[in-house]
C-alpha cells in the first residue's frame, strides 16, 4: 500500500508541474496576442486622426482632401526628431505618404514579440482602412 501512495504522490506532482509549464505558456501567448491587438487599435486610431485631419480644410490646418503634409505633429501626437511616434504598445511611423493614401507602420517595444501591424489609408471612410498584422522584427 505504501508503494501505491508514493506512486500517486509522483504522478500527481508531474501532472501539476505540467499544468504549471502549460499556464506560463498559455499566459505567454495571451500576452503576445493582447499587445498585437493594443498596436491594431493605436493604427487604426491613428488613421481615423489622419482621415479627420484629411477632410479639414487648410484654414484649419488640415489637408484640404489631400494626404499631403500629414505628419504626428499636425494629428496631435508628440514625435520624435526621426518621425516616430511611441507609446507604451509600441513605436508608430508614417511613410507612403500622397495624395490619397498614407500608410502607419507599427512594431512593438516588449522584447520577445516580434508583433508588426501595417495600416494603409486609401480615403476617408471606415472600409478605407486596411490594416494586416505580421511575425516580424521592427524595421525602424
Amino acid at each position: 500500500m505504501g508503494q501505491q501512495q508514493l506512486l500517486l504522490l509522483v504522478l500527481g506532482i508531474v501532472i501539476v508541474g505540467l499544468a504549471v509549464v502549460v499556464g506560463i505558456q498559455a499566459f505567454g501567448e495571451n500576452q503576445k496576442k493582447a499587445n498585437s491587438d493594443a498596436l491594431v487599435n493605436d493604427v487604426v486610431r491613428i488613421a481615423s486622426d489622419a482621415q479627420a485631419w484629411n477632410l479639414k480644410p487648410t484654414a484649419f490646418g488640415g489637408g484640404a482632401g489631400s494626404f499631403l503634409g500629414v505628419s504626428f505633429d499636425q494629428l496631435g501626437y508628440v514625435a520624435t526628431s526621426a518621425g516616430i511616434y511611441a507609446n507604451l504598445n509600441g513605436q508608430f511611423q508614417l511613410s507612403g505618404i500622397a495624395a490619397g493614401t498614407v500608410t502607419i507602420s507599427a512594431c512593438d517595444t516588449q522584447a520577445g514579440f516580434d508583433n508588426t501591424v501595417e495600416g494603409i489609408v486609401t480615403g476617408t471612410t471606415p472600409n478605407d482602412i486596411a490594416t494586416t498584422v505580421t511575425t516580424a522584427a521592427c524595421g525602424f
